[in-house]
């Protein structure tokens, strides 16, 4: 098969490698791959199951991909990922637009299910794969990378499918994961990534988080390291001695707290309260100055009061988090919160999370604000076309999540380092321009 190829890849971080892995796959195949669907005569749409409103997006896309096959030069569309991993039984009768079906592990899959599907028609593939970690193609700026460290989860939360999609935790290869490193190239920002990352190893007897940041660290194509979804309870010393010691590790990290009130944590299957949520942020900027912490709240949780709202509001304005993501609860079934009594109403959600971004919408102002008149390393991930500037983001921005530094400068290239002059902040985003003394240059020269 000698195909065009093309790709909508839809959810997390964690589903992009999954497609990066098919892409390799593709290319290892001599297919070309092209960006404009009208020209794609395969199309892979690589699917979100996490919530309701992902399913829906992911059907609406294969729906108009199909749209391709008169308007377009499409012949088959591969619908891959978490969908057909969780759903195949019930979605493969239904949606009769795609032709074939793939799990989140059927790489190996790809081109044996689609030669079947050209000469018999449609094939669900799900789970046919071998679940090796194929090569990818990298679909990420070339200086920013993500190295996805394990799949599935330990952690039984209440509201969550993804244990039901992709299984328990599995940890890959220490070996297999700094090969991969390795073949990734020059990177200037590594991206760990996983269900919870900080759980590495423990599904082989022994927790090997640290060890595997260090090991990463030695590499000479590797510059810095970004950790993301780092599980509260689970945060160690060692961990935050390694964030606090390790020049190559960014001082940013991303852990998902959900809430902050004991009774609606216990109801969602949290292991951490209120109090260790404390003493950990407290121990944090105790140790490792300047550090960063993001975290992701839901609002609307089954049973959740004024009161406790009111209280991760107030708890929001304590804590001071740079960054922060909002989510209405969305009732998931086969999840045991699915049965919870006490639903909140889809309005009264939606509200809940408007008055949580306002509020974490005054912290982040203030806390950008410090920075107009000081001058802030920035990688350079661009242009910004509408605004006539550079992009780019200081330590405290992670790629896609969080706010952006727009500045001016003479030049500026892609994935370069500049020292960049802070002239005015807004909510999420700081404005500035490359110091003089830079002189458009970046750092290393």
């Amino acid at each position: 098969m000698k195909k065009v190829f093309g790709m909508i890849s839809l959810g997390c971080d964690k589903n992009r490698v999954d497609g990066e892995r098919l892409l390799g796959e593709i290319a290892r195949h001599g297919c070309r791959i092209t960006d404009d669907i009208a020209e794609a005569q395969v199309l892979i749409v690589n699917t979100c199951a996490f919530l309701n409103a992902a399913r829906d997006e992911s059907i609406a896309a294969v729906l108009e991909g199909n749209s391709f096959r008169k308007k377009g030069k499409l012949e088959k569309i591969v619908v891959t990922g978490c969908l057909p991993e969780k759903f195949a039984k019930e979605l493969f009768p239904a949606l009769t637009e795609g032709d074939v079906f793939l799990g989140v592990n059927d790489v190996s899959a790809l081109f044996p299910a689609l030669e079947r599907s050209y000469a018999e028609g449609r094939v669900n593939a799900v789970g046919a794969g071998d679940g090796k970690l194929y090569g990818r193609l990298v679909s990420t700026m070339p200086h920013l990378k993500y190295l996805k460290i394990a799949d599935g989860c330990f952690n039984r939360c209440t509201y969550c499918l993804i244990p039901k999609i992709r299984g328990r935790y599995v940890s890959y290869p220490m070996e297999d994961l700094l090969e991969e490193a390795r073949s990734l190239g020059e990177t200037d920002e590594l991206v760990l990534i996983a269900q919870d990352t900080t759980r590495y190893g423990e599904d082989r007897g022994k927790n090997q988080f640290v060890e595997l940041i260090k090991k990463l660290s030695e590499l000479d194509n590797i510059c810095h390291i970004r950790l993301l979804y780092c599980y509260p309870e689970v945060i160690s010393d060692d961990l935050i001695r390694e964030v606090k010691e390790n020049p190559k590790v960014i001082k940013y990290l991303d852990i998902p707290l959900q809430h902050s009130e004991d009774r609606i944590l216990k109801l969602m299957g949290r292991r951490s309260r209120k109090e260790e949520i404390r003493s950990l942020l407290k121990k944090l900027r105790a140790e490792i100055e300047g550090i960063a912490i993001r975290t992701t709240f839901i609002a609307g949780f089954p049973s959740e009061t004024e009161e406790e709202h009111r209280a991760l509001i107030a708890f929001l304005e304590e804590a001071q988090f740079e960054n922060c993501g909002f989510f209405a609860y969305s009732r998931e079934e086969d999840t045991p919160a699915y049965r919870l009594k006490g639903q909140v109403h889809p309005s009264t959600k939606k509200r809940r999370v408007r008055e949580l971004y306002r509020a974490q919408a005054k912290i982040s102002a203030r806390k950008l604000a410090n920075y107009v008149g000081s001058t802030l390393e920035v990688i350079c991930d661009g242009i910004d076309y509408e605004r006539s500037c550079f992009v780019g983001r200081a330590y405290f921005q992670a790629y896609e999540i969080d706010g952006s530094v727009f500045f001016t400068a003479k030049r500026a290239e892609e994935g370069r380092r500049y020292h960049v002059r802070i002239d005015r902040a807004e909510e999420y985003d700081l404005f500035g321009h490359v110091m003089p003394e830079n002189g458009g240059e970046d750092l290393d020269t």
